[in-house]
């Protein structure tokens, strides 16, 4: 008999029921663990001790809160997961360890409504949108908005989407969430964890409520020059997150979560 060994590292670390519960919950937003002991219904030192295999398996990242500087929101790292599950699939047959396929606008006359969120609309819930919108060429309504609008877009934001993706962005001007009360969106992301705090309902029960904890690129400090390299990684992040984001405006929503 095989020894466990020889099972790809990928099965090992998912087939705990407490992991998948875990790679699950994080599947559809970022979480802190008393957010996930209160979803799973285990205790807080079992789900730090399967979030700690997760991580040492580089499935699931953790960021420092940016709301509470003690607190930390996971991340499970989607491609990741897509890379390992490939190998999983090569190991058991060659014609298994294809990767996933792109995905795809998403048809339909009734395009999907999502709405961004983060602190100033100068940065990350701005380059959300603007890569939602290309990566669906119209397919999705996307927008974004401030909890407290900065009064012009960072520079850094306008050249990371020009340079790293073609999209210009030079005429937009933030916008203040107020200015959308009374308007319903099917999914409401918010990229900021102090602009989680504070993002009103929109909507009903069935709106998807999704967390994406992306630290401010321009938080550092320094000039727009020393700050640029933050606002690509930023960039990059949220167009990953983008791609699977596309894929789940497809499915049935989840019950909201705290």
């Amino acid at each position: 008999m095989e020894s466990a060994r020889s099972v790809p590292s990928f099965v090992q670390l998912a087939a705990h029921p407490v992991r998948w519960q875990l790679m699950t919950t994080l599947s559809g937003s970022d979480h802190r663990v008393r957010e996930m002991v209160s979803l799973i219904g285990e205790p807080q030192n079992l789900i730090s001790y399967h979030l700690r295999l997760l991580r040492d398996g580089g499935l699931v990242r953790a960021t420092r809160s940016s709301f509470d500087g003690r607190d930390s929101y996971y991340h499970l790292d989607l491609d990741r997961c897509t890379e390992m599950l490939a190998g999983a699939g090569a190991a058991l047959h060659p014609a298994l360890g294809r990767t996933l396929v792109p995905p795809v606008p998403i048809p339909g006359p009734a395009p999907a409504q999502v709405l961004f969120v983060c602190t100033g609309n100068s940065a990350r819930s701005a380059i959300a949108e603007a890569l939602l919108r290309r990566r669906t060429d119209g397919g999705v309504e996307a927008i974004s908005a401030g909890t407290r609008p900065k009064p012009d877009m960072h520079p850094n934001t306008v050249r990371v989407l020009r340079e790293e993706f073609g999209i210009d962005i030079a005429d937009r001007r933030p916008r203040h969430l107020d200015t959308l009360a009374g308007r319903r969106f099917g999914t409401v992301v918010t990229l900021c964890d102090k602009a989680r705090e504070v993002c009103p309902e929109f909507g009903d029960d069935d709106t998807r409520r999704i967390h994406w904890s992306i630290p401010d690129p321009a938080a550092a400090g320094g000039s727009d020059e020393d700050t640029y390299p933050a606002f690509r990684a930023s960039a990059t992040e949220i167009d990953t997150r983008i791609r699977y984001l596309i894929e789940a405006l497809t499915a049935p929503a989840r019950p909201a979560r705290p």
